[in-house]
């Protein structure tokens, strides 16, 4: 009988191979592309301890969406003028690239190199809607530019370099289900707790808007600290982030869904108080809240979770999960469904043909 151990050691040792492969080419290059997966967060970070690194005031736990990624580009090259960067093929000027720009800074620095990058970033999901775009993208963005500027840098290391442009992205560094603690700057990274093959669960997620945020997550967590609620939410965040975990580790759906949806709630009441206050819903993302608990009524065992935005993630196992999709398009306002299983950790690829 063959040890599945095993077959993960093998799995991990061909992987770290290609990685040593493709980072050598791009010390040649200066040039590296990497994909990087969004995540969803059960236990959410919102709000920070310090907004210029970072440093979340709760510590939170998520799933990388392995079937949903970015791919992004980076090259350094000497006769750029300033960074360029494209977005889905779109050139992206002003606040976009600087933030992009500030992520670079931190790997010319250590790199000790003085040039500028062309960055070219794609991804096959919606943007800008609360499906962790900048998670994967800040992830991405974070492998490809350490490769391109020669860097060999560890996980951990990774992680923290991509929670500097959103805090998020420091759970799309690592694979599977991870979690990110609270800390200083050194402390504070994400760490995978178990690998994506620990559980079969699925993410249905659920469009129901693919417009553009008004504001943004990093002016949302700016915010929070004027809702008289965060302080609350924070306080009672490390009891749900125990809970969810052994639920986790567990791979009890039963337990784990009522704190999910309760995190969940409990972010976006501190949104909607907050001055000005943030409504992300619209009129489908509450008929999905509603639809949720009516279908577990019904024997359908799935439990919502809402990121910063109106879209609705549906979170069930694998053997319900063409029920709940089903079930999720009779929703009027819903626009398309997205099914994702746990993915990966971020890693160099290819560059395309």
């Amino acid at each position: 009988m063959v040890n599945p151990l095993n077959l993960q050691t093998e799995e991990a040792n061909s992987l770290n191979l290609e990685q040593t492969r493709l980072r050598q080419a791009a010390e040649q290059a200066r040039k590296a592309t990497a994909l990087a997966h969004p995540n969803i967060a059960f236990i959410k970070y919102w709000g920070n301890q310090d907004d210029a690194l970072r440093l979340p005031a709760n510590p939170s736990l998520s799933m990388n969406l392995g079937d949903l990624y970015t791919t992004t580009a980076v090259t350094f090259q000497e006769d750029l003028p300033g960074d360029m960067l494209t977005i889905n093929r779109q050139a992206v000027t002003g606040p976009g690239l600087e933030r992009v720009s500030a992520s670079l800074d931190l790997i010319r620095a250590q790199a000790g190199l003085g040039l500028f990058a062309r960055i070219e970033s794609e991804s096959n999901f919606p943007v800008g809607s609360g499906i962790a775009s900048s998670a994967a993208a800040f992830a991405a963005l974070a492998v490809a530019g350490a490769a391109a500027a020669g860097l060999t840098l560890s996980e951990a290391d990774l992680s923290r370099l991509a929670r500097r442009g959103s805090g998020s992205a420091s759970r799309s560094v690592p694979g599977g289900y991870c979690q990110w603690l609270t800390g200083n700057d050194e402390a504070s990274v994400a760490t995978s707790l178990v690998g994506p093959a620990h559980w079969d669960l699925r993410d249905v997620v659920v469009i129901v808007s693919q417009a553009h945020k008004a504001v943004g997550s990093t002016g949302g967590h700016k915010l929070a600290g004027t809702s008289s609620l965060q302080a609350a939410r924070v306080a009672g965040a490390p009891a749900r982030f125990e809970a969810c975990r052994a639920a986790l580790l567990a791979r009890d759906l039963a337990a784990m869904g009522p704190i999910i949806e309760e995190d969940a709630i409990t972010m976006h009441a501190v949104m909607m108080t907050g001055r000005p206050p943030l409504y992300y819903w619209n009129a489908a993302t509450m008929a999905l809240i509603q639809a949720t608990q009516e279908w577990r009524q019904n024997n359908l065992p799935v439990y919502f979770t809402i990121d910063a935005g109106p879209n609705v993630h549906l979170i069930c196992e694998a053997r319900h999960v063409a029920q709940v999709e089903i079930e999720a398009r009779k929703i009027p306002g819903v626009l398309n469904v997205l099914t994702s299983g746990a993915g990966g950790p971020a890693r160099l690829v290819p560059a395309a043909s």
